[in-house]
């Protein structure tokens, strides 16, 4: 029993592995040209930007410009470059006053 639970465990791994490092291999031995690096570059901020926004304008029902003015106040203060916590902070901050107002 222990045997074949330890061969399940392997097999789990392995197949769990090829996927995750395959692409890593296949990327690292293609040379793209700079079209397409600047577009897979881009693809994480995009995908970003798409599991975020909906959350934005879903903040309050039927008032999107509450998320929405947190989301700007956000994105203002990411472009000073201030840290994380500032910005995440910033953000709540500006939603709660928006909110009571």
């Amino acid at each position: 029993m222990t045997d074949r639970l330890l061969l399940i465990i392997l097999g789990m791994s392995v197949v769990t592995l090829i996927p995750r490092w395959l692409p890593v291999w296949i990327m690292d031995r293609i040379t793209w040209p700079d079209w397409a690096r600047e577009w897979l570059d881009s693809i994480p901020y995009a995908a970003l930007g798409a599991l975020i926004f909906p959350g934005i304008m879903s903040v309050t029902n039927g008032e999107p410009w509450i998320g929405l003015t947190g989301g700007i106040v956000a994105a203002v203060l990411a472009y000073l470059r201030l840290h994380i916590m500032y910005v995440v902070f910033g953000a709540i901050l500006t939603v709660m006053l928006v909110k009571a107002i």
